[in-house]
């Protein structure tokens, strides 16, 4: 299992997402990291373990309030060694031109319509797909779920009511999605709690989670995700 850790941007700062309700979300200060500094954020994360990759929301971007792009372009030069998947909502192939290279593109569902599903294609296969939910529903270009021709092999299954939630996994939606799909690696977003959610995630067929509540408040321990990364994953490009 390999776990990646979570940093959502809003206004310049990590805050603490919490539902999907992001009008409400704050500044981070928890046992982890008492500062919403996004260097100090992700220099916790390594005092924690030595992750490789990283998950970036940049909320202003998505919810079309401004944009953090060089706040990131920052980090990433100040971070070589690690990969950051960025949902950066809306984002077209030509965007992508000059990005470093540890920079890939996570294309939200919530973010496309049916209108624009045609520039996922310029993408080439090189992206992560984020299939987003609020809790049942299917947020943004409904085709996107039903069209398997249109995904990359890495793919996100985010519930964003789950997203700070403690109320663990969605886990039949994904094993759903195993099953029907068992060529592709899908990832799991929203409601981790501990290591046991994450065991249960690995037993229906689901390698990779996106995790942050859990890290801040410290009921995944290092101890915990030593023993969690030790199974096979893929690497840091999303690839095995």
């Amino acid at each position: 299992m390999k776990i990646i850790p979570v940093i959502d941007l809003k206004d310049g700062v990590v805050v603490h997402a919490r539902q999907g309700k992001r009008d409400q979300y704050q500044p981070i200060n928890t046992r982890l990291c008492s500062t919403s500094d996004i260097d100090s954020v992700i220099e916790a994360f390594l005092n924690l373990h030595d992750f490789s990759t990283f998950y970036i929301a940049d909320l202003n971007a998505i919810t079309h309030q401004g944009n953090h792009e060089q706040l990131i372009d920052e980090v990433l030069a100040r971070f070589p060694e690690l990969t950051f998947w960025v949902d950066s909502g809306y984002q077209s192939g030509s965007q992508q031109r000059g990005r470093p290279g540890n920079y890939m593109p996570v294309l939200g569902s919530e973010s496309f319509h049916e209108e624009t599903i045609g520039e996922i294609e310029a993408f080439d296969n090189n992206f992560i797909l984020s299939l987003d939910y609020s809790s049942s529903s299917a947020l943004g270009a409904k085709s996107l779920f039903s069209t398997p021709d249109l995904w990359p092999d890495h793919i996100i299954i985010m519930t964003l009511a789950r997203v700070g939630s403690h109320s663990g996994p969605d886990l039949d939606k994904l094993a759903g999605f195993c099953r029907q799909h068992p060529d592709k690696n899908f990832i799991a977003a929203g409601g981790i709690r501990n290591k046991q959610d994450l065991a249960d995630l690995s037993e229906i067929g689901v390698k990779q989670a996106l995790v942050a509540s859990a890290l801040h408040s410290g009921h995944l321990s290092a101890d915990d995700i030593k023993n969690l990364q030790a199974k096979k994953y893929p690497d840091e490009s999303g690839y095995f």
